[in-house]
Parts: structure tokens; C-alpha cells; sequence
């Protein structure tokens, strides 16, 4: 599912930002963008996005931007800033006539002022903690689109439903009324080649009805229509539910098209195979969605 989340936080080492997007895919896919020096936040937010994502593309990006001149508190070396004393007056000790260094001369010398460093450890936890944020942000965002995805597969569902109870009404009707068409062809023809033979008109009228019994046993759907129903109930079950489904969905769909294709090789009339095909078009509608769903 996709989804986005951004959080920020300030602290002494400057503003944090920590953006998570996340896109369909069928597996997790997770990569991370950040400066080298905030490397180390690496492995914890790995384990903590792995924990709340089971599939799709998440990249994590984080920046660090430093704090204005104005805000810093720059250090001051004193150990150095020692060293150049001492040397000033070991220089005047040689050469007395020599100016000491103003406070100015000072302040500039390399070093003398150096801009804090923040505690990588200190560093990691905030980044950590900016962390636990987003993902919840991130998991609110893909469970509001979760909720879309399963009415659109309910829908779906229930366009399913309608058509299968539809040819559950009609079942008798279109084998019947395909066993009245076959009688009448396999008479034409059986007529016609019994014509000039000693075999009486009721054996062979006998013969075709076996024939059309034992087809109508072949092209029965009552079997699949029964199982459909079964399956789109427990699709329902389980876009309703909680937890993973996309994995589970996945295999019920499998469930869902092979009755519908058994469906289409058994059709009898036009009405059963434009059926069949409106069905495997849902499943597959359907399947495009479960793509997005963990």
C-alpha cells in the first residue's frame, strides 16, 4: 500500500527530518538515504520499519541541517587557546619589543573557536525516536488506504455474488432448456441414420435420451456455483478481518478462477459464457488490488 509520513526535531546537532514513502510491491523492499555521519541510526530503523511493514517499497530519507550562526554556541578551545598564550610570552621572553596578541589575533587563530559536536550515541537515539513517529504515521496512512482498497474489493464481491446466485436461480432452466436443444439435434441426426434400418423409432429416442443424460451430468455447474459461493463468502471473511491477507488472497483468488474457468468450459448457452467471463474479469479486478494489501 502506499503511504508517506514526515516528522522533524530539533536538537543541539541541528534539525532532523525523517521522511518515510511507501509504494506497492508485492514484497518489502527497503532502502534508506542519509548523510554518512547518521549511519549508525541504520540498523534500529531497519528493525523498526520491518516490524510494522510486511510488503512494499519503503525508502526512509533523512537529513540533518545545521542551526543558523546566530544559534550556535561555539566551543572554545582551551588547550590551545593555552598553547598560543604560553608561546606569546615565551616569544616576548626572546624578544621583548614584540606586541602581544590582542584578543582579536586570538579569536582568529584556527581552532581557537570550534563548532560543537554532537553525541553520535545521543544522535542515534534521537533519530531512533523520530523513527517510532513516522512509521505510526506511516502505518495510519496505509491502513486509511486499506480501508478503500477492501470496499472496492467488497464491491467487487458483491457483483460476484450477484452473478453467482443469479446461475444458481437459472440452473435448471439453462440445462433443461440445453438438453431440449440437443434431443432435438441428436433425433434430426439419428433419424436420419436409422433411415432404411430395422431399428424402431422409441430405442433410438431411448439411446438420445441416455446421451443427453450422461452430457448434462458433464456440464452440470451446480458443483461450481456452490464452491464460488463458498469462496467469495471467505473473501469476505477475510478482507474483513484483521491482520495479513494480501498472501492469503492471493491463493483464494487462484481458488476463485479455476471455478470460474471450469465454469466457462462447461457453458451450455451464451447468458453462462458471458457470465463466466464478467467473473473472471472481477477476480481479476480484484487481484490488482490484493497486490496492494499486506
Amino acid at each position: 500500500m502506499t503511504g508517506y509520513a514526515s516528522v522533524n526535531r530539533d536538537t543541539p546537532a541541528g534539525r532532523i527530518g525523517l521522511e518515510l514513502r511507501s509504494i506497492n510491491s508485492r514484497f518489502l523492499d527497503l532502502g534508506f538515504r542519509m548523510p554518512d555521519e547518521l549511519r549508525a541510526a541504520e540498523p534500529p530503523l531497519r528493525d523498526l520499519i520491518t516490524a510494522a511493514v510486511a510488503r512494499g517499497k519503503v525508502e526512509c530519507r533523512i537529513s540533518l541541517q545545521k542551526l543558523p550562526v546566530q544559534n550556535r554556541q561555539p566551543a572554545i578551545d582551551r588547550g590551545l587557546l593555552a598553547q598560543l598564550v604560553a608561546a606569546a610570552a615565551e616569544i616576548r621572553g626572546i624578544a621583548p619589543d614584540a606586541a602581544p596578541p590582542s584578543v582579536a589575533d586570538l579569536m582568529r587563530w584556527p581552532g581557537v573557536f570550534a563548532e560543537p559536536v554532537a553525541d553520535p550515541e545521543t544522535l542515534t537515539r534521537d533519530i531512533v525516536e523520530l523513527g517510532r513517529l513516522a512509521v505510526a504515521e506511516l502505518a495510519a496512512s496505509r491502513q486509511r488506504e486499506g480501508v478503500k482498497l477492501a470496499q472496492a474489493i467488497l464491491e467487487r464481491a458483491d457483483a460476484m455474488e450477484a452473478i453467482v446466485a443469479s446461475l444458481q436461480s437459472r440452473a435448471g432452466e439453462l440445462l433443461a432448456a440445453f438438453e431440449a436443444r440437443l434431443v432435438d439435434r441428436l433425433r434430426a441426426a439419428l433419424t436420419d441414420a436409422a433411415a432404411g434400418t430395422s431399428l424402431p423409432q422409441d430405442e433410438v429416442m431411448e439411446r438420445v435420451r441416455q446421451e443427453v443424460v450422461l452430457h448434462g451430468l458433464r456440464i452440470d455447474i451446480a458443483e461450481e456455483l456452490s464452491r464460488l459461493a463458498v469462496h467469495i463468502g471467505e473473501l469476505r471473511r477475510i478482507v474483513s478481518g484483521d491482520g495479513q491477507v494480501g498472501k492469503r488472497l492471493d491463493f483464494l483468488l487462484q481458488e476463485l478462477l479455476r471455478e470460474a474457468n471450469t465454469l466457462g468450459s462447461k457453458a451450455a448457452s451464451i447468458d453462462l459464457t458471458k457470465s463466466a467471463i464478467e467473473l473472471k474479469l472481477l477476480i481479476e479486478q480484484i487481484r490488482e488490488q490484493v497486490q496492494n494489501l499486506e
